[in-house]
């Protein structure tokens, strides 16, 4: 599936297409450069799903972890950036596959480090630069 966003306009739209594509699968991936908009995508499936908290970046802390509470479920959603990592070594050191192979929420931003032990089912969200404010967005 491929959208096309202008700006934050259909933002939401976008969220709620990959939030009925993924169905079931929670470990999501997403990739693309920096200033593709990784994290703001993340902030608005975390809005939808009903987080409550202020969702940020976790370049700095690896790992951040939010609660979620939608149509009477409540969970958990780790929100993990990879950015700073150098190698798979590191990532299975800081705990990656407990995070990988739970029942909650996974998005992982720069995943291609951890490629070789993520879970058979994933949903990648690749986000592309088109203009300023133009990204497109293949689900896959």
């Amino acid at each position: 599936m491929e959208i096309v966003i202008d700006g934050t306009g259909n933002l939401k739209k976008a969220v709620t297409q990959l939030i009925k594509y993924a169905g079931d699968c929670k470990k999501w991936t997403f990739i693309g450069e920096i200033g593709a908009g990784k994290t703001t995508f993340i902030q608005s499936i975390c809005k939808e799903l009903g987080v409550k908290e202020k969702v940020t970046s976790p370049t700095f802390s690896l790992i951040n972890e939010y609660t979620y509470e939608k149509n009477g479920v409540t969970g958990l959603i780790y929100h993990i950036d990879l950015y700073r990592l150098n190698d798979l070594d590191e990532a299975i050191n800081i705990g990656i596959e407990d995070y990988l192979y739970d029942e909650n929420y996974c998005f992982i931003e720069w995943p291609q480090l951890i490629s070789p032990i993520l879970p058979e089912k994933v949903v990648e969200i690749n986000l592309q630069i088109i203009e300023n404010s133009k990204r497109k967005m293949i689900f896959l």
